[in-house]
């Protein structure tokens, strides 16, 4: 069933808004050199799940995309979401003093 023309709807200044923020956010780290294991403090911890949902969100929209058209700005949105998560999961840990360290492949 649509939703009325009155409901709230994810535009593209909400992608936008989302990408300007990961993006400055970002941009405060240090380059990643590696893939990145979910570690760190609580509030890390927290965020990487939070990631791990938004993800899943999203692929769950793909999925009903394909039945029943999805507009753009909202599957741009859900896909920002997760690199804001990502983003500031890593800001939390260098603030808090945790390292990134790489995985060892060697093993």
């Amino acid at each position: 069933m649509p939703l009325p023309e009155t409901a709230r709807r994810i535009e593209s200044r909400h992608v936008e808004r989302l990408e300007a923020d990961a993006d400055r956010l970002s941009a405060t780290l240090d380059p990643l050199r590696s893939f990145v294991l979910p570690r760190g403090s609580p509030g890390a911890a927290h965020l990487q799940l939070a990631r791990t949902l938004a993800r899943r969100a999203e692929r769950e929209l793909w999925g009903l995309h394909a039945e029943q058209p999805v507009r753009d700005p909202l599957l741009q949105w859900a896909n920002r979401l997760s690199s804001l998560l990502f983003a500031l999961a890593l800001a939390i840990n260098r603030s808090e003093g945790f390292e990134e360290i790489p995985p060892d492949y060697t093993v």
